[in-house]
């Protein structure tokens, strides 16, 4: 059974920093297509910080600057350093990792369950 479990969300002020953590059982991690999103209360999910199927990094414009998106292939593990925090980045945060990949594109098929972070003013 594949699981993917986000830890590391919490409560922080403006300008603060937050280290997710995404580890994986079931699933071994690669650097294609390894994923976090967010959603926040009333907005659609987003594409936050992302590997793309050649590998490479890709982040939102709102996030640029600010996260960095890592993994641990010994550890199996997901990161997503968010630093100078803005309460516009609140949501709950979700790591995701492909059922399959393509030039073309990831398709998402495992998900963790999330992580709360809230950014205070």
């Amino acid at each position: 059974q594949i699981q993917l479990v986000e830890s590391g969300g919490g409560s922080v002020q403006s300008g603060g920093s937050l280290r997710l953590s995404c580890a994986a059982s079931g699933y071994r991690f690669s650097r294609y297509c390894m994923a976090w999103f967010r959603q926040a209360p009333g907005k659609e999910r987003e594409d936050v910080a992302s590997f793309t199927p050649y590998g490479r990094t890709t982040y939102a414009d709102s996030v640029k600057g600010r996260f960095t998106i890592s993994h641990d292939e010994d550890a199996n593990t997901l990161y997503l350093q968010m630093n100078s925090l803005k309460p516009e980045d609140t949501a709950i945060y979700y790591c995701a990792a492909p059922r399959s990949y393509s030039d073309s594109g990831c398709q998402f098929g495992y998900w963790g369950h999330g992580t709360h972070v809230t950014v205070s003013s």
